[in-house]
């Protein structure tokens, strides 16, 4: 392994990042971690930086086995400390006005600059249902990808799940149609005595072609 590589915190933090199948039972997150790792999540990137993702904390222990009953029984949304359910949010765009209305009265945007903009944005999106969803999906998967990282660094562990009925999780939560569950993410603390090695992965000239 190259020595320099190792040492990079960031490098570290991706090669440590597993997911978890089972969790150490009640251990709880307070609030202000979650804050402090959804305050760096919320740095990721997304399309017009529309900030497609939306998320839902569920910690109390009656809601999450709602959750669990949408997620097929699965044990780690019993044992996980809460489960982060992962939205995607396809009106996103008509946010675009608030968005980028503060840039505009700053002067970092000419009115010009603006009215371009969130021509592209609405020209993008409306009544086009289908590549809002596509859009949802894509932006709330990057978010959930920072969020799963910057917990790691933070001493937590997660996994991510799409064995979960989508429209159960919806009726659970009463969520409106526009808000699209993209995945579900538990996490706590890694169960160490249930670890498994790592899955095998693709040598880079498997999946990666340079044209």
């Amino acid at each position: 392994m190259n020595t320099q590589a190792a040492a990079n915190p960031f490098l570290d933090v991706v090669q440590a990042r597993r997911s978890a199948m089972n969790f150490v039972e009640d251990v709880q997150i307070p609030q202000n971690e979650l804050e402090e790792i959804f305050s760096y999540t919320r740095l990721a990137p997304s399309a017009f930086n529309l900030q497609h993702a939306r998320y839902k904390v569920i910690a109390d222990p009656a809601l999450k086995e709602q959750i669990r009953e949408s997620a097929y029984g699965q044990y780690k949304v019993h044992t996980a400390s809460a489960v982060i359910v992962v939205l995607g949010d396809m009106h996103a765009y008509k946010q675009a006005p608030e968005i980028y209305g503060g840039l505009k009265m700053l002067g970092a945007m000419s009115q010009e600059e603006y009215d371009g903009v969130l021509g592209a944005i609405n020209q993008a999106y409306i009544g086009k249902e289908a590549f809002q969803r596509d859009e949802a999906i894509r932006n709330a998967s990057l978010s959930a990808m920072q969020f799963m990282l910057v917990a790691k660094d933070k001493g937590w562990d997660t996994c991510p799940m799409i064995g979960f009925d989508p429209e159960a999780v919806k009726n659970v939560l009463g969520l409106p149609d526009h808000l699209v569950p993209v995945m579900l993410i538990t996490i706590g603390k890694d169960n160490q005595r249930k670890i498994r090695p790592r899955g095998y992965r693709k040598p880079v000239g498997e999946f990666v072609e340079f044209m």
